[in-house]
């Protein structure tokens, strides 16, 4: 069974910068980070691969980065230029065996104009 376990939400000004992380138990191999705001769907924000393949939503290149550390098993994700529209509970995303998915509790990352 793998747990996840996330850290760094908060309220930060617009401008600013947040990080979160997320350690994994057990074996995963894709990790990724979701977003979900009130009355909006759950969508991704970036993902990373075991070989460290990265993707990200378009509303967050350049200002986004995900990062991982396979010794720690644990994933992170730097978020720069943070704007009100960030505003959301971030969930981190793992992929074990069998493509099966896990998912952490979520982090609220709140972004005041």
């Amino acid at each position: 069974q793998v747990q996840l376990v996330e850290s760094g939400g908060g309220l930060v000004q617009a401008g600013g910068s947040l990080r979160l992380s997320c350690a994994a138990s057990g074996n995963i191999f894709n990790m990724g980070w979701y977003r979900q705001s009130p009355g909006k769907q759950r969508e991704l924000v970036a993902s990373i691969t075991l070989g460290g393949t990265t993707n990200y939503a378009d509303s967050v290149k350049g200002r986004f980065t995900i990062s991982r550390d396979n010794v720690k098993n644990t994933v992170y994700l730097q978020m720069n230029s943070l704007k009100p529209e960030d505003t959301a509970v971030y969930y981190c995303n793992a992929r074990g065996i069998f493509d099966r998915d896990y998912w952490g509790k979520g982090t609220l990352v709140t972004v005041s104009s």
